[in-house]
């Protein structure tokens, strides 16, 4: 005889309407904020999102529900995802304006993703990750500048570059501790970005122009994008390309979480000395996790170059790496949704926010700080590990 769900697990039927209905609301909340033009209209957005999180606050058991739905049906979860990412270009149409900001968000999700693995899972400031960012860039655009080599064969070449600066800034950062580590990383990212702008080679403070477009097939990225007689501008191209993107750093951030490295990072954030004591090998762990971190943030820039087919030293200043923890702190720190919802709020909203003119940057510092006395520990905070087996 079968036995009864547990009345804690939502039956198949529920969990597939909440996870399909759940993810078409979000999609269709993000759609308004990017076509809405009007400041108080962005405010009034973000006051129903404010009351959404208040909402998950004052009553835990909604996210125990979309979690127990969505693990519950995770096939569904993942076709909805996809249908509702390759759907996404066609209800926004030729507004090329809107599919920028998603580009960049995009980006930037994997960067947020990259930074997570460091200080949401191991608990490391580092404030270099835009100096890796722009590692990948300037190596994958020299390369096809200078060389004709294809964006293709960049991407490799410049994750290891940047991985080999990971190593690099990660060995001697071994010696130092908390504030003294961050100061490290943000001694490395000033220096890799006044470097990049007195260096001859890499075009100094004039970057570098005519970053040729990627092609596939003998098409080529800087035309339009036609699909079953739908036309759509070539922004739609890098717009699949980073998504796919982002599902290659949900992918590896969910296996590295779910791995012993994963673990491994999160003994370090609990305590350095337990770990050691435990025969944790905390200087490899530490130098693998800037590793990862600048591995995944140089294909970030390496995207993020051919895109816009230029780049200057004043794309990856230090200010870039203090925007990513940003968004890691804000969406949840080693939540995986939650860096990613991190990363397109605050892409989006300074854009939104331009209404306001010379009081944006004020409204956007109200809004974060408005997200964070709502939900202290991030819009989606780190949850306790589950394990298989028994109950």
């Amino acid at each position: 005889m079968q036995g009864r769900a547990s009345p804690d697990v939502p039956g198949i039927a529920a969990a597939t309407v909440f996870a399909i209905a759940s993810q078409i609301i979000g999609a269709a909340f993000l759609y308004l904020i990017l076509k809405v033009d009007g400041g108080w209209q962005v405010v009034g957005l973000l006051a129903l999102l404010g009351l959404g999180f208040y909402l998950l606050e004052r009553l835990p058991w909604i996210a125990d529900y979309a979690l127990a739905s969505f693990a519950r049906v995770p096939l569904v979860a993942m076709i909805t995802a996809a249908v509702i990412v390759l759907a996404f270009p066609f209800f926004v149409g030729s507004n090329t304006y809107i599919l920028h900001l998603l580009i960049v968000a995009e980006l930037y999700a994997v960067l947020a993703l990259a930074l997570n693995f460091q200080l949401g899972s191991a608990n490391i400031p580092n404030f270099a990750t835009g100096a890796s960012y722009g590692i990948g860039a300037y190596v994958s655009a020299l390369l096809a500048i200078n060389f004709g080599v294809s964006f293709w064969l960049t991407l490799p070449v410049a994750a290891l570059a940047a991985t080999l600066f990971g190593f690099i800034i990660g060995i001697p950062s071994m010696r130092t501790r908390d504030t003294y580590l961050a100061l490290v990383t943000i001694a490395f990212g000033v220096v890799v970005q006044q470097l990049l702008n007195n260096f001859s080679w890499t075009g100094g403070p004039n970057g570098l122009v005519g970053i040729p477009a990627p092609s596939l097939f003998g098409h080529s990225f800087a035309g339009p994008l036609v699909i079953f007689c739908w036309k759509l501008p070539s922004q739609a191209n890098f717009y699949y390309l980073s998504a796919a993107l982002v599902v290659v750093a949900i992918v590896t951030a969910h296996r590295l979480h779910g791995s012993r490295i994963g673990l491994a990072w999160n003994a370090l954030r609990a305590d350095e000395i337990a770990a050691k004591a435990q025969g944790i090998n905390v200087a490899w762990f530490k130098v693998l996790a800037f590793a990862v971190d600048a591995f995944l943030a140089a294909f970030a820039g390496t995207i993020y170059a051919f895109y816009v087919s230029y780049i200057s030293p004043d794309n990856f200043t230090f200010l870039v790496s203090v925007t990513i923890m940003t968004m890691v702190i804000v969406g949840g720190m080693d939540n995986i949704f939650g860096v990613i919802v991190g990363a397109f709020l605050l892409t989006i909203l300074p854009e939104k926010l331009r209404a306001f003119a010379d009081y944006r940057l004020l409204f956007f510092g109200v809004v974060i700080i408005g997200f964070l006395m709502i939900r202290p520990q991030g819009l989606f905070p780190q949850r306790m590990r589950r394990y298989g087996g028994g109950l």
